[in-house]
This record gives structure tokens, C-alpha cells and sequence, in this order.
């Protein structure tokens, strides 16, 4: 049987793809390394100038190639945008009568968020995680500050959790959450202005510190359920709308 030219071409455009990440892997590069050029690439995988180009958009799409104009191509550095992106579209296009992906995004991170400051309790505790957590502190004062005179930046409440779980050492909780985050804000004008006052907000996020910093794993699942509540009550009145 002949294979369709289109199934070959999209064969042949896989195993190139493939090949450069295999490029990559075996030479023991890393995000921000540079990448063999596109001649250097036709060469050592004896194909054409169009398959090199057509597998390096592909790459690129998905953040493991970063084309540079003018400077060369690298290893990209990892990135939840396509993720965001297809996110925040089918949030947008879910049936009213259903709970939307930011409905379950949001589970999800309140049910993430429990088990992340619970792990710091684990980890570290006392006057240890006190000053590990100085600069959430700090944070929170500037809330308090917002809140007085408006109300809380967006910026301010992601940098919040950010900090939070900072002293973990994990890099990819502060991608996860950066993206939750992104597809949040995204459809903030779909889910209308927040039943929370500025004051009200700045309380909740003071009150899982709290709760973190004095090791109460009851008191921490209290405030991460009264700080997402909002939240849920909004994604809730937007359904019945």
C-alpha cells in the first residue's frame, strides 16, 4: 500500500524534530545554550533546508527551540504559554451549564496550594521558617498598603505566592502557579469585579502565612479555603448568568 505524500511529509517532519532534540540531549546542552546553526543542522542530519526550518518552528512553537533574529538559535527555556493560552480558550467557550477549566484550574490549585504549605510545615518550622518567610512578610505589608488606598495589584498577590513557596527549591511550582495565574487574569473581565474588599483580600493571604509560620496545618487549610472562596463564589455566579 502507498503511504499518502502528506502522511510522509508529516513522518519525515516528526523524525526531524526528533533528531534535533536528540542533538541536543546528546551533547548536554541546556536552556540558553546555542544551537548548531541551520547549515550545521542540514549537514549532520543530511536533509534539506526546508524540513530544518519547517522541525525548528515546530520546536519553537512548543518553547524547546528560541529562534533570535539576528543572533542565532538556542536551547528555550521552559514555558506553560502554550498551556495558558489553550487554557483561557476553551474557559471562554464551555458550556454555561458546565464548570469551566478555570472552575477546575482553580481546584486544582487551591488543592496544589494546601499541599505546597503544608510540605514547608513539614520541612522546616518555628523561628527557621519565620525568617525563611521574611520576604512574604513584606509582601503582605505592601497588600495592607494597597488595600488602604485602592486595591491590591495583581502583581502583588502572584509575588505573594511566588515567595511563599520559595524556600522549597522547586522551580517548577513557580511555573505551575505563574500559569494558574496567567489564564486567572486573562478572563478576570469575564468573571466580573470581586465581592472582596481590597482590606478583605489582604487579611486572607496575612492569614496563611499565619498559619504556615505557626506549623497549623487546620488553621492553613481554613485560609487557603476562605482565600479561594471569592473565587469559587464568583466562577459560581457566572454559571447562573
Amino acid at each position: 500500500m502507498t503511504v499518502p505524500t502528506r502522511s510522509r511529509r508529516f513522518s519525515r517532519a516528526l523524525e526531524v524534530q526528533e533528531a534535533v532534540k536528540e542533538i541536543i540531549v546528546r551533547r548536554g546542552l541546556v536552556a540558553g545554550d546555542p544551537l548548531p546553526t541551520e547549515s550545521e543542522l542540514m549537514q549532520e542530519l543530511d536533509i534539506g533546508r526546508n524540513s530544518v526550518r519547517e522541525a525548528l518552528k515546530a520546536l519553537q512553537a512548543v518553547g524547546i527551540v528560541d529562534i533570535r533574529h539576528g543572533f542565532g538559535m538556542f536551547v528555550g527555556q521552559m514555558s506553560l504559554n502554550g498551556l495558558v493560552d489553550e487554557l483561557a480558550f476553551h474557559s471562554r467557550i464551555t458550556p454555561q451549564d458546565e464548570p469551566s477549566h478555570l472552575a477546575h484550574l482553580t481546584e486544582i490549585r487551591e488543592i496544589l496550594e494546601n499541599g505546597l504549605a503544608r510540605r514547608l510545615i513539614d520541612r522546616h518550622s518555628g523561628a527557621d521558617l519565620e525568617g525563611l518567610l521574611s520576604p512574604v512578610r513584606e509582601v503582605i505589608e505592601q497588600m495592607e498598603a494597597e488595600a488602604l488606598v485602592g486595591a491590591v495589584s495583581p502583581e502583588t498577590d502572584r509575588l505573594f505566592h511566588d515567595l511563599l513557596y520559595r524556600p522549597l527549591g522547586n522551580p517548577l511550582v513557580g511555573q505551575l502557579l505563574g500559569a494558574f495565574w496567567q489564564v486567572y487574569h486573562q478572563l478576570s473581565d469575564d468573571l466580573g469585579t470581586p465581592d472582596e474588599s481590597p482590606a478583605y483580600v489582604a487579611r486572607k493571604h496575612r492569614d496563611i502565612y499565619a498559619a504556615v509560620v505557626t506549623g497549623d496545618r487546620a488553621a492553613v487549610e481554613a485560609a487557603m479555603r476562605a482565600h479561594f472562596a471569592g473565587i469559587h463564589a464568583r466562577l459560581a455566579r457566572l454559571r447562573r448568568d
